[in-house]
This record gives structure tokens, sequence and C-alpha cells, in this order.
């Protein structure tokens, strides 16, 4: 068979749910409210510390960055999952394809780096809070958000180059709901034994090594909270960190369960696995920071009440005072 570069494909087929048009109308309603539940969380906590001055600190800096990362890894995809699922025939151009891809990969990057560093925060905050000021500035913070946002990107630039070079011999049915890298990588006629190296050697280091770091800070952090003479003062301590340990625990436990179980006997059960995780995850940050954080509840209360929009804005995202928990 004459083999064909992937270029000459106008558009691919995206096999979602094949067959099973009453469950992919189920799944419209329910991605439908998840995405506006993501929209709706993810902006309102965005804005919170963007008006309120309080919560101009390096850990709130973070964590807006990761509430764009959620709105922009759910925007890749749902919409036109979502446009797809009222259709009988699921397609998407090669450029949509190719673009859908990158960010779903850039993202997914650039999130775990993002919670590393701010595990790297709460360490500092905790561990050395009389060095916080000093050590987590607004130029550093920037560089480690920087640095986060560059290395997703450019590893997904990397794989895409690689992936995109490959013989496709005019295959085009992509057995998932969007362009998920390993199912486009199925499409592939040539040999991809590079692509599946170069893959194993960024997961591991964009995502096992800022999960170590991750687990390295909290052994230092709940080595620093036993060490706190008073009741009190280990609650405050571990306050600052427990919705963040949330969020790691939920975002790799998902991610660990999906790789790690046994493979479905019904390929249609590992895709809907994906579409939740992906879909669903990110709609709980704002949620798991809104419930945890006695700060959030008080920006949302303030923000009701109208005394967010008479304040002043103050300089945005610069280190706040040191943690007032004694650490002796």
């Amino acid at each position: 068979m004459e083999e064909t570069n992937q270029t000459t494909v106008m558009d691919y087929v995206l096999l979602g749910l094949h067959g099973h048009h009453d469950l992919e109308m189920v799944l419209f309603v329910l991605c439908l409210g998840i995405y506006c539940m993501n929209l709706l969380g993810n902006s309102l906590l965005m804005v919170l510390i963007m008006l309120n001055p309080h919560l101009h600190n390096p850990m709130y800096f973070f964590l807006s960055n990761l509430s764009l990362i959620d709105i922009c890894a759910t925007s890749s995809f749902i919409p036109l999952m979502l446009t797809n699922f009222l259709q009988t025939r699921s397609t998407i151009s090669f450029p949509a394809c190719a673009l859908q891809m990158y960010l779903t990969l850039a993202l997914g990057a650039t999130e775990c780096l993002l919670l590393a560093a701010m595990a790297y925060d709460r360490y500092v905050a905790i561990c050395h809070p009389l060095r916080y000021t000093e050590l987590m500035t607004g130029q550093m913070c920037w560089q480690m958000a920087v640095l986060s946002w560059g290395t997703g990107f450019v590893n997904s630039l990397l794989q895409s180059i690689l992936i995109w070079r490959l013989p496709f011999c005019g295959h085009n049915v992509i057995n998932h709901f969007f362009c998920e890298i390993l199912a486009v990588l199925k499409l592939a006629c040539g040999d991809i034994s590079l692509n599946a190296l170069v893959l194993m050697v960024a997961t591991t280091i964009l995502t096992v090594t800022p999960l170590l770091l991750i687990c390295l800070s909290y052994i230092f952090i709940l080595a620093a909270i036993f060490r706190v003479p008073s009741a009190s003062g280990r609650r405050k301590a571990f306050s600052t960190c427990s919705a963040h340990l949330t969020v790691v625990v939920i975002f790799y436990g998902t991610i660990s369960f999906m790789y790690l179980k046994p493979k479905a006997k019904n390929p249609n059960v590992d895709k809907i696995i994906t579409l939740f995780y992906a879909a669903v995850t990110p709609s709980m940050n704002p949620i798991i920071y809104s419930l945890r954080n006695a700060e959030v509840k008080a920006a949302v209360t303030a923000l009701l009440g109208g005394g967010l929009l008479t304040r002043k804005f103050s300089h945005i995202y610069c280190c706040p005072p040191t943690l007032s928990v004694n650490m002796s």
C-alpha cells in the first residue's frame, strides 16, 4: 500500500461512542454542565484574586495561573466535542486536531510544574517563614511561572513535531472524543519507537519528577508542623497547604487510576474515564479552595457585599508578610 503523508488528510473522524447516541446525549448534558461550572468557578476565582489585595501573594498568584490552565485546557476540546455529540459524524480538521493535541499536552505538563511550584511556596512559608519575603519575591514567582509555561509548551512542540513527521498512510479515524496524543499515535504506520521513548522520558521529567518534589516538600512541611508546640499552631500551619495538598491528591490520584488500572474489556469505558478526568478535575480546584480556605471565603463575602469594588488596587502579586505561626 502506498504511504501517504498526513498532510493529505483534510480532516479526522473522532469515533467517540459511535453507535451509542443515547449515551452521547447523556454525556452532552453532563459535560455541558461541568464545563459551565468550570468556566464560572475558575473565572470567579481569578477575579477574586485580581480584586482583593489580601490575595496578592505567591500562593494565589500560582493559583490564578492554575485556574487559567484549567479554563484553557477544557476550552481546547470540550466545545468542539459538545458540537460533535449533536452530529451523526464527528469530525475535526487537521489544523484543529494538531492544535488541540498541542494545547492539551502543553497545559497538562504546565499544570504539573505549577503544582510543584506551589508546593515549594508552601515549603518556604512553613519551614522558612522568616525568609519567606526574601525567597518568594515577585520576580521569583514570575520566573517560576514563566518556566512552567515555557517548559510545558516547548515539550509539547517537540512531541508534535515528532508525531506529525510520521507517515499516516491516509488513516484518519481517531478512536477517542478528541485528539489525544496516544490515540493519534495509533494512526501512524511508521516506526514510533522514537516517539514512545521521547514521550516516556518527557512524562517522567514533567510528571513524575514534580510529584517527587511535591512529596519531598510535604515531608519537610509535616516535620515542621509536628514541631509546633500548640495544637492551634499546627492547625494553622497545616491549613495553609491543605487545599493545595487536596488538589495534588486528586490530580495525581486520577492520573494514577487511569494509567495503572487494568485495561477495560470495553474500550468505551477507558474513553469515558479519560473524558471525565479531563473535564471534571479542572472544575474542582475552585471548589476545593473555596471550601478549605478562609481567605477565599472572606473574599467572596466581600465581593458579594460590594466591598472589593470600592478598594483601590494595590501592587499585583507582591509577597505577603511572614506567616505568624510560631515554629519554635
